[in-house]
């Protein structure tokens, strides 16, 4: 008997020959399906990109592998919904600037990790940001920390104020008020 399947069109139950998706009634949709699934695979998700990922760039070591480790545990997931009730999902970083974002449900290190790894589950050093701001501080913190794969940590003062963390982000000088956030 042969590999049959259920048509891919809504509300039709006619079944297919498998390797087909669509029926003989709705066949015209089979490339138009098989496109945008050539397209999603193109675009890196599959399983042997996700483990280069996992293997070379997540876990390139044991610290970064504790790292990714931790961002799974019950700790990090009471702490992250902690620091989102206090931030009221705003991010911090555009608030210095006066702007207002509201769903931003990235929590982020002020201290990157990389650098005090004895603050990762320290609630004052954790804020709510958005993902622009993530992207911006994220390159900010490889400038100016070192953090990331193939840099070397420098030896800099850890900045915990969000206000200078944005100035310097900006561009702006690092010598602005030195209020701690927490």
């Amino acid at each position: 008997m042969p590999k049959v399947r259920r048509c891919r069109q809504y509300g039709c139950h006619a079944m297919c020959l498998l390797p087909k998706h669509y029926c003989p009634k709705h066949v015209e949709h089979e490339k138009e399906y098989l496109a945008t699934r050539a397209k999603w695979q193109n675009l890196g998700h599959n399983k042997a990109k996700a483990h280069q990922y996992n293997t070379v760039v997540r876990n390139r070591s044991s610290d970064k592998r504790e790292q990714y480790n931790f961002y799974r545990t019950r700790q990090w997931a009471y702490l992250r919904q902690r620091v989102l009730d206090r931030d009221n999902y705003l991010c911090q970083y555009c608030r210095v600037i006066g702007k207002l974002i509201p769903d931003s449900k990235t929590v982020d290190h002020i201290i990157p990790v990389e650098v005090k790894p004895s603050d990762k589950a320290n609630e004052c050093n954790l804020a709510v940001i958005c993902r622009p701001c993530h992207y911006k501080k994220t390159e900010w913190e490889r400038k100016y920390y070192g953090t990331g794969n193939g840099n070397e940590l420098k030896d800099v003062e850890p900045i915990e104020d969000v206000k200078r963390i944005v100035l310097m982000m900006n561009g702006g000088n690092n010598h602005a008020s030195s209020e701690v956030y927490c």
